[in-house]
């Protein structure tokens, strides 16, 4: 069984940075930098009548160091209370809908390798009549969020020219084309 020896902390922030000593099974002892971030939580709301998605861009200092513009997101947000209260706090807040009920997906951590985070995912449809707001984010978060309704057959096309590249927005596409497989026709 693997063993922590001892963890040593890097950074506290917003997110934390700690250095763990680590002994494997077979004996080898070695380190590991642990960045930790908690829980998330990410939500794809779509509205089974007109066939459509909403997802978020905004601009991310990783991609755009990496020379590629904003990138289509998964409405998503650090998990401030429960999951599913959460979720419908940032679709609001990002997106302008009022979610109802939700689908779960499950939890999923997002790089065990290096990351603590696990997001909870979860499914959501709205009508247009639940579209109560702009969106866009909290002003003072400075999020600068452009909200994007998309038909799901093009966000799906996106998808098979591996265009998408936020595996959030991955992640809930695909569970949504397996629950729903009538949603992603073009007609």
């Amino acid at each position: 069984m693997t063993t922590i020896l001892s963890v040593r902390r890097i950074y506290d922030d917003w997110l934390g940075v700690t250095m763990a000593t680590v002994r494997a099974e077979g004996g080898d002892i070695f380190e590991r930098h642990v960045v930790e971030m908690g829980r998330a939580v990410a939500v794809l709301p779509y509205d089974p009548e007109r066939r459509v998605a909403l997802v978020v861009s905004m601009p991310r200092a990783p991609v755009t160091l990496a020379g590629l513009p904003d990138m289509l997101e998964a409405i998503a947000g650090n998990l401030e209370d429960e999951p599913e209260d959460c979720a419908r706090r940032e679709a609001l807040e990002e997106a302008g809908v009022r979610l109802g009920t939700l689908d779960p997906l499950g939890q999923i951590w997002s790089i065990p390798s290096v990351v603590t985070e696990k997001i909870d995912y979860f499914l959501a449809d709205y009508r247009l009549a639940d579209r109560i707001a702009d969106g866009g984010g909290v002003a003072d978060e400075q999020e600068n969020i452009t909200v994007h309704e998309m038909p799901l057959a093009a966000l799906w096309d996106l998808f098979e020219r591996k265009q998408m590249q936020d595996g959030k927005l991955v992640i809930l596409l695909l569970a949504l084309r397996v629950r729903r497989p009538e949603l992603f026709d073009a007609g």
